[in-house]
């Protein structure tokens, strides 16, 4: 089951030439893992509900294992500081669903389980 990296980046109007070199080399470390881009910026975008003031980034993993194994990778750990000195921003590891997911029966799933609760 695919495993998603999403962050919700704050780039400066300008650059840093660190962040630069970050996003030269971060494919070099995705590689290993099976890590590609869905989503690198979107410059346009249509936040439709709350607030999205940031720069928004969708990494595919072929699993929640190997998003881990890359954010905790040593090649990786070494890039990150030259995002992380000049850019904030919220990053979280979340698993996919598996094909075929029903949100109706998740939903009738948890209406039993309050029930059987209440």
């Amino acid at each position: 089951m695919s495993a998603y990296a999403i962050g919700n980046l704050f780039p400066p109007a300008r650059l840093d030439d660190e962040v630069l070199t970050y996003m030269e080399r971060v494919q070099c470390t995705l590689d290993p893992f099976g890590g590609r881009f869905l989503v690198h910026g979107a410059p346009e975008r249509a936040v439709l509900e709350g607030e999205w003031p940031g720069a928004v980034v969708v990494i595919e993993f072929p699993s929640m294992a190997a998003a881990r194994d890359w954010y905790a990778s040593p090649d990786y750990q070494a890039l990150l500081p030259l995002r992380t000195r000049h850019m904030a921003g919220d990053v979280l590891l979340v698993d996919g669903v598996p094909e075929g997911y029903d949100a109706a029966a998740t939903a009738a799933t948890l209406r039993e389980a309050q029930g059987a609760a209440g």
